[in-house]
């Protein structure tokens, strides 16, 4: 029998297995679910800023840009424009409640393909639509495909990677989402030049994304977990050692067995998630969510076309800058990848807030002082702009970004997972939809102070990410609880002595599990 590789702390086992390319497959697979959000995010800003769409769907706001004075910060004040871009995040929040059921009774395999036909669905109806009517439902749709595939993609990675690279591949959901918006971000300069139906391209191309997760998919594995949660527990073991690429997976299948064991009696899992000792996965995962928004990042991802116009550029050069930022995103990601399961997550996290504090007050400060109501800003000022955005969304990418899917997906015990992340990405997409919807409102009302009411919740996320936010690199996905919450200095409170001495009878029954 091969030897058990020892974990850093001299004490724990970890499992067998390596890196395999049947791993890697379904990795770049489901990542597509990625890809897709991202390109969506992409996409939005770019074509509100495509002068066809406007006079097509929002004439108001077309006539408003061709003044000789407009007002630099209320130009694309639109509360149907803002819709455009929200409507799909409100629907993904109530999707994702559906996808939490269906990721829990079918599988996380079937969730992402139904998430790549709401997808198609959507596009269809957003490419050829001809009025804002069919334009919001194509939305509503298309948000039906994000809050499905966001609950079921980085379940999946979590569960199918090896413990000791889990975070970098569960990153390459949030890489993909980078490389989704880029690509859009490419294909907004492009089609831009091509009139009047240039939008029409940038939308339909969404499609690709999804027709490559729907049929990708169907080569791809279920996750053990989900399969011996199912009662398909001889399946379960045969994925689990084509995965790892060894056939003593005894220690982990044994996990996993004991994990499903465990959920298969609690019969309402929202129900325990109300409970006492399910309230730090809970409150984290939440949270998470909040302060990812709260940044400020898609506001300026959804927007970077609008806010470069607002600073001076023009229409192809605004759209040219958001090109580098996602370029920056990219390369940033890829950061990420390589250093969260080396410096773990609390580092990235830590180190990302100084920077975006930095940020954010350097780009308030200089529209502050230089952007007028009317007018644009001085070249070097506007420059100057465009290179704090990069460094912000540099921050942002290697940290809050990739780390608020992370972090979630990993910390729920299996009996409250699938519930507990609804809740992540339902609020994930609650507090996307109110800064979409509210942010052209607020940049209005606030002016260049919004770059700073955005710091100041920076401030806030430092502080909690310091004291209340535990590490979780390198542990076991279904060790979480023993490990991580019993051992942190406040979150230990929420478990009593009862759970003490339950876990003490666990370990005599399945003693190699501690």
């Amino acid at each position: 029998m091969p030897a058990v590789v020892i974990a850093n702390n001299g004490d724990v086992p970890e499992f067998e297995g390596r890196i395999t390319f049947n791993v890697i497959v379904c990795v770049v697979i489901a990542a597509c679910g990625g890809l897709m959000f991202g390109y969506d995010i992409g996409v939005s800003g770019g074509v509100t800023a495509m002068d066809d769409f406007l006079k097509k769907f929002f004439y108001q706001v077309w006539e408003r840009k061709q003044q000789a004075h407009e007002n630099n910060y209320c130009k694309y004040d639109n509360k149907k424009l803002q819709l455009f871009t929200s409507s799909l995040y409100i629907a993904a929040l109530i999707a994702s409640f559906l996808a939490s059921k269906t990721c829990s009774k079918f599988g996380r395999k079937p969730t992402m393909q139904l998430a790549s036909l709401f997808f198609i669905g959507g596009v269809a109806l957003t490419t050829f639509a001809v009025n804002i009517e069919m334009l919001i439902i194509g939305r509503l749709l298309l948000g039906c495909g994000v809050g499905f595939a966001n609950q079921a993609v980085p379940l999946f990675l979590s569960e199918l990677a090896p413990a000791k690279i889990r975070g970098a591949l569960n990153i390459s959901f949030q890489l993909f989402i980078t490389i989704g918006i880029l690509i859009a971000n490419i294909v907004n300069y492009v089609v831009g030049k091509i009139h009047p139906y240039g939008f029409r391209i940038s939308l339909g191309i969404a499609g690709v994304p999804a027709l490559l997760l729907c049929f990708g998919s169907l080569a791809i594995y279920e996750t053990p977990t989900s399969l011996i949660e199912r009662k398909k527990v001889e399946q379960g073991r045969a994925v689990l050692k084509k995965i790892r690429g060894v056939d003593n997976v005894d220690l982990e299948y044994d996990s996993i067995v004991h994990a499903c064991e465990v959920a298969s009696q609690i019969t309402q899992p929202y129900h325990e998630l109300m409970k006492r000792e399910s309230r730090p996965p809970l409150v984290i995962a939440i949270v998470m969510q909040v302060f990812q928004q709260f940044t400020g990042i898609n506001a300026i991802m959804f927007y970077a076309p609008v806010l470069f116009q607002t600073v001076g550029f023009g229409s192809d050069a605004a759209l040219l800058s958001s090109v580098v930022t996602g370029l920056v995103n990219v390369l940033s990601t890829i950061v990420s990848v390589v250093l969260v399961d080396k410096v773990g997550r609390r580092a990235l996290l830590l180190e990302a807030c100084v920077q975006m504090l930095i940020t954010q007050c350097i780009i308030g400060g200089v529209l502050m002082k230089d952007l007028k109501t009317t007018g644009t800003l001085p070249n070097g000022d506007a420059l100057v702009v465009v290179i704090m955005v990069c460094v912000f969304v540099a921050g942002f990418a290697w940290s809050w970004g990739p780390l608020g899917w992370l972090i979630p997906s990993e910390t729920f015990p299996l009996e409250t997972r699938t519930a507990g992340f609804s809740f992540a990405v339902s609020s994930n997409m609650l507090f996307t939809f109110v800064i979409a919807q509210a942010f052209l409102s607020m940049l209005c009302n606030l002016r260049a102070g919004i770059f700073f009411f955005f710091a100041a919740w920076i401030v806030v996320m430092g502080l909690f990410a310091l004291f209340l936010l535990p590490e979780t690199k390198g542990v076991p996905i279904d060790e979480m609880v023993d490990r991580v919450w019993k051992q942190h200095w406040f979150w230990k409170r929420f478990f009593n002595d009862e759970q003490v001495v339950e876990k003490g009878a666990i370990e005599m029954i399945h003693p190699h599990l501690t």
